[in-house]
């Protein structure tokens, strides 16, 4: 499979920046798991941490579709992993099936390009239950470009790690 990964434009509106810079993160982790077995998927940082580039993909699974489904669609559904709301839960790739896995999140990326599209601004505020916040889809996006760029940080070394791979 090629995985194109456009460079996020340098002039647009405000709108299609966050999306480029967004689907530019996307892109990013999925090339971090590229060519990579399932094993290696599964290879975990050190010691004592549990962390893999297959929880990684499970765990934005979770995020993509917590924010955007649960928060600024309002639907009520469980997480993909767990029902009791449990994040960590993704991370537990030890027996995952990476396909399910990868067609889960890929799955709720399409979901949160629906939802994101089809909302009429960036300033459309909707109510987050957990915390009692009301946020913007503004700073929805800003939050998930912050989420996915901080987890491609754990990515570069758990890929580098595995395989000495650096870049992308």
């Amino acid at each position: 499979m090629t995985i194109e990964r456009p460079s996020p434009p340098t002039v647009a509106d405000e709108r299609e920046m966050l999306r480029a810079h967004l689907e530019f993160h996307r892109q990013t982790l999925e090339l971090k798991c590229a060519g990579l077995s399932d094993d290696q998927l599964r290879t975990r940082s050190m010691p004592p941490s549990t962390l893999t580039l297959l929880g990684l993909v499970r765990h934005m699974a979770e995020v993509e579709r917590s924010w955007f489904r649960r928060v600024v669609d309002g639907q009520d559904i469980p997480l993909v992993w767990s029902e009791d709301f449990n994040f960590q839960t993704a991370y537990e790739a030890d027996e995952a099936n990476v396909p399910a896995a990868f067609a889960a999140w890929r799955a709720e990326v399409e979901h949160a390009r629906r939802i994101e599209t089809e909302a009429g601004s960036l300033d459309l505020v909707v109510h987050e239950r957990r915390r009692g916040l009301d946020v913007s889809l503004r700073w929805v996006m800003l939050h998930m470009i912050h989420e996915y760029a901080r987890h491609n940080g754990h990515a570069d070394f758990l890929r580098e790690g595995i395989d000495g791979t650096t870049g992308v």
